[in-house]
């Protein structure tokens, strides 16, 4: 199943590797994953960043939500978007 993973990025300083660890593990069970955070967009424009973000996500079968996803404005956007196309919603701990 391809997982796109959804969680704050502006404002925290470990994303990186915060997405990277939940990469692994959803590869690790077997998913194909899409990590906007490896995505080399630091410096776009916002609204660029989700016109390249967006259409990634609905690619996807499910959506897998880092803490702290509901502090991001991005991210509540993803998940909005992932719920309305009836995507797998995945919490990641």
């Amino acid at each position: 199943m391809m997982v796109y993973i959804a969680g704050p990025i502006r404002g925290t300083k470990d994303y990186h590797e915060r997405f990277a660890t939940a990469a692994k593990k959803l590869r690790l069970e077997g998913h194909a994953v899409y990590n906007p955070a490896a995505a080399n967009l630091e410096g776009t424009p916002l609204n660029r960043i989700m016109a390249h973000l967006l259409p990634q996500l609905c690619e996807c079968e499910a959506i897998a939500l880092l803490p702290g996803w509901s502090m991001s404005g991005g991210a509540q956007i993803e998940y909005d978007l992932a719920e309305y196309l009836g995507l797998r919603v995945i919490e990641l701990f």
